[in-house]
């Protein structure tokens, strides 16, 4: 049995209780800033870490409602924090990925995020994958969240 893989990231809320999703590039599906920690690493430090990766956005830690850890899919699971956008955070035309991968088609180093909504929670499921809906309708209630952070 191998072990499950842990990502872990950022549901950042404006004030009107909207999360952040990020676009994937050449891919269909939104998703909020999370990854993969590297060896070591604390959870609350990958997630800050891939949250200033994939967007530019810097949160300092003392800002981080740890939220825990999620059965996300079959192999891999979210430790997931909450944090609430402050006024000079709202403007996603600022965002920026400095997260690269090569293109599937040619190897060409492309952004793994390349897009930014602010997203209603009863908006998510037309852009976020099956599996981060079904978290925020079942586990994780984003109006919850709203509510108590």
């Amino acid at each position: 049995m191998s072990a499950r893989v842990v990502s872990c990231g950022v549901v950042l809320l404006d004030p009107y209780g909207r999360v952040l999703l990020a676009h994937a590039t050449e891919t269909s599906h939104w998703d909020v800033p999370k990854g993969h920690g590297e060896e070591g690493e604390a959870p609350h430090v990958t997630a800050l870490r891939e949250m200033v990766e994939e967007t530019g956005i810097v949160i300092e830690a003392g800002r981080l409602k740890d939220l825990g850890l999620f059965v996300y899919r079959r192999d891999k699971d979210l430790h997931l924090f909450a944090a609430r956008a402050t006024a000079d955070e709202l403007d996603l035309s600022s965002c920026i990925c400095t997260s690269l991968f090569p293109r599937r088609s040619d190897g060409t180093l492309i952004p793994e995020m390349d897009a930014y909504r602010w997203t209603a929670p009863d908006e998510v499921e037309r852009y976020a994958s099956r599996s981060l809906t079904r978290l925020f309708q079942t586990t994780l209630s984003l109006a919850e969240l709203h509510r108590t952070l």
